[in-house]
């Protein structure tokens, strides 16, 4: 094509995309069947992991669970079965070594086949000040929220590529698009997996695998104890979360294959006026919303998700 005809086909394009999401104001997307998928969550143990395999399982979806806690991941399993998954698998898996989920990832394509919604949930936050942050601790954060996800895709992704059948699920944060006083390695983490996942899902529909989804998760604090104390200046305009209601709108967000789901839809904004705004403009907004003081009631331990 020459440039005038591929600008006109942009601009058409254009036109129509933003009729199609005018539409979906009024008109909901039709939601796929996840019936007989094999679901992989890690961080299955408790919090959000726990409810999305719970949600899962009521629609018939096949769980493989992982977890560094035998314990809740056991509990998080007969859960799934009563609620009806027809099959749930349970593995240890230390998501912060690559030897460790590579060889649990052979284990599960041994025992239980190919992978075909994958989700990266597992997480941990320090909760310290960077200059405060041991550096074990600041790798182990890289290592639980970012580079587990490079292994797990390396491990799981080639079957779905074969298949052009998939859908990859990184449950990042708000923190992953804003930087946030007192977490400069979870902000750096999830930034980095925001990335990954959005350069890998380009890179699919480079190869022309359109089949494999992508939805990137990007809530704020969330009431699961991971950032217990920790909360906005004014709740009513960003309120902290209550985790069934993410779980079921992460499901949702699957189902319609939405690719980035922020929450709450006030952040929407708030993320659009930081690119938008003068950078003083920025700070304002962001002392206004007591961001420089949301860490200050972290009650001070290592959370996790896993």
């Amino acid at each position: 094509m020459n440039f005038l005809l591929e600008t006109l086909q942009m601009l058409v394009l254009s036109i129509y995309y933003n009729l199609e999401v005018f539409v979906r104001l009024f008109i909901p997307a039709r939601k796929k069947s996840v019936a007989g998928e094999i679901v992989l969550i890690t961080g299955a143990g408790s919090g959000i992991g726990r409810l999305m395999a719970l949600e899962f399982a009521s629609l018939g979806a096949s769980l493989v669970l992982w977890d560094i806690g035998v314990e809740g991941n056991a509990e998080t399993a007969r859960l799934a079965t009563e609620k009806g998954a027809p099959t749930v698998h349970t593995y240890l898996c230390d998501c912060s070594n690559k030897a460790d989920v590579y060889r649990v990832a052979d284990q599960v394509k041994r025992e239980v086949g190919d992978v075909s919604i994958l989700i990266n949930n597992a997480g941990i936050v320090t909760g310290k000040k960077f200059i405060d942050a041991p550096d074990s601790l600041i790798e182990k954060t890289m290592e639980v929220n970012t580079m587990a996800h490079f292994w797990t895709y390396k491990a799981f992704l080639p079957a779905m590529m074969a298949n052009n059948h998939g859908h990859l699920v990184s449950i990042a944060s708000s923190a992953g698009m804003i930087g946030v006083n007192g977490l400069a390695d979870y902000c750096a983490s999830k930034f980095a997996a925001i990335g990954f996942a959005e350069s890998v899902a380009l890179e699919m529909l480079a190869l022309g695998k359109d089949g494999i989804k992508t939805t990137i998760v990007c809530p704020f604090f969330i009431n699961t104890g991971m950032f217990e104390g920790c909360g906005s200046k004014w709740p009513r305009l960003i309120p902290t979360l209550e985790p069934d209601y993410v779980a079921k709108k992460i499901i949702n967000a699957i189902r319609t294959d939405q690719v980035y789901l922020i929450l709450p839809r006030s952040l929407y904004l708030v993320l659009g006026m930081k690119n938008l705004l003068p950078v003083k403009l920025g700070v304002l907004l962001g002392v206004y919303l007591g961001a420089f003081n949301f860490m200050d009631a972290f009650k001070g331990r290592v959370k996790k998700t896993q």
